[in-house]
């Protein structure tokens, strides 16, 4: 078949970008759509990235209505112009609470007054060591103390994790957490931690559940992890052949080869947005008590808010299971950067940790020997805080101050929401749009089990085959490559979506973020995916009339 001009254009471009992270590829094709909405004036739809378009406000409220008491104490302490002192302890939930009362119904001051009622009376927390630090705190004048994470935010936190990741009415244990820069330093430290440790090495066997968010498995393939990496596919389908995106048991049970050290998730999947079924997690359960018992997990949970009566793996699989948590998607808040490591009190990892060779010991204990006179008993999340500030600079590790008790305000507010209203409010936005897109495209709404809709990845050879059959979708491989649909959304339409293979998903599959865009938005990303669909179908049908 004979190429026409533009299309010449976009196999050039196509080449080029096949090998390139999807976010990077992202940035290509923003610049497509901006030109096109330069020439039609029709707005650019970027439903690339995952950022949402909402906001907790009100306990961002409860934060600057913090913020102006603790400017006010600081300057009851030492008031010279520019200059002001550091709170004072004693007496200051009395202040603070006189403060509030003169405040009346100022936003935000009636959910931090039940914030710190919260601690006190549901935690016990003395009341001026709770609120002296959340002021101190937020006036950020000093280092974070302890450095792994502030004593009661971790425990608010804490109660928040359990609330949100063990299910309804289900028991939980305790877990320590390390307050980190959002999940992506969570990766990061923990990646590293690992393999400075000697838990991993360059060349083992990892596992990685696909499709994923792409550094999941773009880091263990540089050169300083090098790890061998079996994929657990996402390969599930129902008898009419769509995917259900849940893992079959023949995947799962790769994990029973001891040989496979790691597992790395994101649960509820990014992109398909599913969180994995009960059937997939008794599986596991069974090959962690009998196959694989040193089996260390990696359970990355942002999305598990979406999903009703979500449950994580550091529930059922508390002493294997590292959690990552990250409260930038479900509380609108990438830009501040929270996240958390949950790691269970009594852990596969410190086991590891006592059971390797003295050589590794020793040189270990070389590495941790200035923050222990017993450095061989420092734990593996104790390890995780030094190494995240390469060992020398401990003493200022830490997430700053501020930033927790951002994530301490955003944690209580979830917790005292008894009816869930913030918690169904943005599940209902996401499930809205999820509905618009498929109207758009002609579809009904899969509305999958356990599906969060934060994401959706549809698969265009799959709706190839099961709409005009395997002719088509054979026409389609022949003659296109996975991304010649978005670089002809971004091209002709000014929308930008991502490729689902670059999630390690279907080869021909697209993702479409449901978080970041208003809901109009939605139906005309559908109507003109529909539309490039159909162009497709036009060419075929074209090509297989015979010539005269």
């Amino acid at each position: 078949m004979e190429l026409d001009r533009e299309d010449r254009e976009i196999r050039l471009m196509e080449r080029a970008y096949e090998e390139i992270s999807p976010f990077e590829f992202k940035n290509k094709l923003i610049s497509l759509a901006k030109e096109e909405e330069k020439k039609t004036a029709r707005a650019m739809l970027d439903a690339g990235r995952g950022n949402p378009n909402w906001i907790a406000a009100t306990p961002r409220e409860s934060f600057f209505a913090l913020g102006r008491f603790a400017i006010e104490e600081s300057r009851r302490v030492w008031n010279e112009r520019d200059l002001a002192g550091k709170p004072e302890q004693k007496g200051i939930a009395g202040r603070l609470s006189a403060y509030l009362q003169e405040s009346g119904d100022a936003r935000g001051v009636t959910l931090l007054r039940d914030i710190i009622d919260y601690g006190i009376t549901i935690k016990g927390f003395d009341a001026d060591a709770w609120v002296y630090e959340l002021v101190d705190g937020v006036i950020g004048d000093n280092y974070p103390d302890p450095d792994r994470m502030l004593v009661h935010v971790e425990q608010v936190v804490h109660d928040y994790l359990l609330q949100e990741m063990c299910g309804p009415e289900a028991a939980c244990n305790t877990f320590d957490l390390f307050a980190v820069e959002g999940a992506t330093a969570a990766m990061c430290y923990i990646f590293d931690t690992l393999i400075e440790n000697s838990l991993l090495a360059r060349g083992d066997k990892i596992a990685v559940m696909t499709p994923i968010f792409p550094p999941y498995v773009e880091i263990p393939h540089l050169a300083r992890y090098d790890f061998d990496v079996v994929e657990i596919r996402a390969a599930g389908l129902t008898e009419e052949g769509n995917h259900t995106w849940q893992y079959p048991e023949s995947e799962i049970d790769k994990l029973s080869d001891p040989a496979v050290k790691a597992l790395f998730l994101v649960n509820p999947s990014n992109p398909p947005s599913v969180a994995m079924q009960t059937e997939s997690v008794r599986q596991l359960e069974q090959i962690v008590t009998h196959r694989n018992p040193d089996l260390m997990i990696i359970s990355d949970d942002v999305y598990g808010t979406f999903v009703d009566d979500y449950r994580s793996l550091m529930a059922d699989l508390p002493f294997n299971t590292i959690g990552v948590y990250s409260f930038s998607k479900y509380f609108g808040v990438t830009g501040w950067r929270l996240g958390v490591v949950a790691v269970h009190e009594d852990n596969v990892f410190d086991h590891l940790l006592r059971r390797l060779p003295n050589e590794t010991v020793e040189r270990l204990n070389q590495r941790y020997r200035s923050l222990s006179q017993h450095p061989a008993q420092l734990r593996f999340i104790d390890r995780m805080v030094a190494d995240s500030r390469q060992v020398a600079l401990n003493h200022t590790a830490g997430l700053s101050t501020p930033q927790q008790v951002q994530m301490a305000l955003f944690a209580a507010f979830s917790l005292l929401d008894k009816d869930n209203r913030y918690k169904q409010a943005t599940r209902d936005i996401c499930h809205r749009r999820m509905k618009r897109l498929y109207d758009g495209l002609g579809l009904p709404w899969p509305n999958l089990p356990l599906c969060a809709d934060y994401y959706t990845e549809f698969d265009l050879a799959q709706w190839a085959d099961h709409h005009y059959g395997g002719a088509f979708r054979a026409y389609l491989e022949q003659n296109y490559e996975p991304v010649d649909i978005l670089f002809r959304l971004a091209h002709k339409s000014s929308i930008v979506l991502l490729n689902g293979g670059g999630f390690h998903g279907p080869k021909w599959s697209v993702r479409v973020s449901l978080a970041n865009l208003e809901e109009d938005a939605y139906a005309r990303i559908g109507h003109e995916l529909h539309q490039a669909l159909e162009d497709y179908v036009t060419r075929w049908k074209a090509s297989a009339k015979p010539t005269t």
